[in-house]
């Protein structure tokens, strides 16, 4: 396959969905890898690095962070990237969160940056979007359970007091027959 038609595919693919499924929270932030963005930029991730560690000081910790060796582990068995220093990795990876990931732009200005950056600005938009909607849903959940359990427990005391009356009003006849 010749450069060309991988980037063409690239661009192809650069959907909100498809971007959304390379944005992971970690540290209780949406962020992206470094591995993710250089091959939407088509560039190699030491030179996306390289980039970055050349203007640190516009990358503070709410941008870009390095990941833990036990965040790394984690995330290799949810993706499965290949082990530090078995072929793939030597270093452990930096993400970027929305606002880095925005930086990037500037730190590598290409084209290529710059539109890759409109679909991801996007891809974090739709993500965020579908959260507001699942946290309203999960309200709305919360609220009908709530309701279920008061019809539940209203139900219940309904029950116990028909099961009252029922005892109260049971007529005692005296039996029918000889007694012996």
């Amino acid at each position: 396959m010749h450069a060309g038609s991988k980037e063409t595919s690239l661009v192809l693919a650069a959907t909100p969905e498809f971007i959304g499924r390379r944005i992971y929270i970690i540290r209780g932030k949406k962020v992206m890898m470094d591995s993710d963005l250089a091959e939407l930029y088509q560039i190699q991730t030491k030179t996306l690095n390289r980039a970055v560690q050349r203007n640190i000081d516009r990358f503070p910790s709410d941008f870009s962070f390095r990941l833990t060796a036990q965040e790394s582990e984690s995330l290799r068995y949810q993706i499965g990237t290949s082990k530090i220093g078995r072929g793939g990795r030597r270093n452990l990876p930096y993400v970027f969160t929305e606002l880095g990931v925005a930086m990037l732009s500037s730190v590598l200005n290409s084209d290529r940056a710059i539109q890759m950056n409109i679909f991801i600005m996007r891809a974090f938009v739709k993500l965020r979007e579908l959260l507001a909607t699942n946290k309203d849903l999960a309200k709305r959940v919360g609220s009908l359970e709530k309701r279920m359990k008061e019809q539940g427990k209203n139900l219940a005391d309904i029950n116990a007091a028909v099961n009252k009356l029922i005892t109260l009003n049971t007529p005692t006849h005296d039996a029918i027959g000889f007694e012996i």
